[in-house]
């Protein structure tokens, strides 16, 4: 689909092919292990959350760059299926990012990845009517150059940017500055700040870069936010756990869904957190991706892990 109609969300940023090899446990060096299964799938930070949100009846848009390979028309198919409207760049004589990601008895996932640099998504490949016809971005800011002309465009239109980070990407200043809803793995923000007290540098960086939230997700312990005023901690809910594949990546798409529906914060967090654990239940980074009813209902009805964190204090 090419045509920029208005959509619910826009995701910038990178998509992969997964190749989920599902084995007893981590080989040692030098060992020899019979795998279970091998499996060719879609995933990718921002395209999973994109595919995530469109399931749930969001209308979304995906903007990010692809090779010239079999693994480039994986990606065009799997969009086309769900109906998401995609501007997809093609880098010829490339191949499109792969992982190979080791998926033991456990659910815990050991990934192995590689991208060209040919695949770095220039701003002067973007649009701007792709970004500003949109009620919300979403950018994970690998390629933080793009990332950040995106997220200009939107701030300037008064769209709410949404980040996932799971690194510090160089550049990524500049995009942080942009941001209204940050959320990153447990270690960025005391990797930005120094300080390794996951509340004190919760705040910081809110402070230092005038996000509208600040929040890091924790696996099992569920996620930690600051809002500029408290703290709110949502744990994380208990599963069958198959795969920790792409959990993340679900989770911000819980969360920008919730956003979208105008719910409270705590909401918004808890629907993330069932998200996020129900797609653990099935292989792949978009496997277990459940339907909102089937969310609530985990919700309502799931146990949860002892909480991690006390958000009174």
């Amino acid at each position: 689909m090419n045509q920029s109609t208005k959509v619910d969300l826009v995701g910038v940023g990178l998509n992969a092919t997964d190749t989920l090899i599902r084995l007893p446990h981590y080989p040692a060096l030098g060992s020899k292990v019979e795998f279970h299964s091998a499996d060719i799938l879609p995933g990718g930070q921002v395209a999973t959350a994109v595919a995530a949100c469109q399931q749930w009846g969001l209308r979304a848009r995906y903007v990010g760059k692809i090779g010239d390979d079999i693994a480039a028309s994986i990606h065009r198919a799997e969009f086309e299926r769900l109906g998401v409207e995609t501007h997809l760049v093609t880098a010829s004589g490339c191949a499109s990012q792969q992982a190979v990601i080791l998926v033991d008895d456990a659910g815990e996932r050991t990934v192995l990845w590689k991208r060209d640099n040919g695949l770095t998504l220039k701003p002067d490949e973007l649009q701007r009517e792709w970004i500003t016809n949109a009620h919300a971005l979403h950018v994970d800011g690998h390629d933080t150059a793009a990332a950040v002309v995106a997220a200009g465009w939107a701030r300037d239109a008064g769209i709410p940017v949404i980040a996932d980070l799971d690194d510090l990407y160089p550049g990524v200043e500049a995009l942080l500055e942009k941001i209204d809803y940050l959320i990153t793995s447990r270690d960025i923000p005391g990797r930005l700040t120094g300080d390794q007290d996951l509340r004190q540098s919760l705040a910081t960086v809110r402070n230092r870069y005038r996000c509208r939230l600040t929040a890091a997700t924790l696996g099992a312990e569920g996620v930690l936010a600051w809002d500029g005023s408290r703290f709110h901690y949502a744990p994380a809910f208990r599963v069958q756990t198959v795969d920790t594949t792409g959990a993340g990546d679900i989770f911000h798409a819980g969360f920008i869904y919730g956003l979208l529906q105008g719910w409270p914060l705590p909401r918004q967090l808890d629907f993330a957190c069932a998200a996020a654990a129900l797609n653990c239940t099935a292989a792949g980074a978009r496997g277990g991706i459940q339907s909102v009813e089937n969310i609530e209902m985990l919700i309502a009805t799931g146990l949860r892990h002892e909480p991690a964190f006390d958000a009174s204090i």
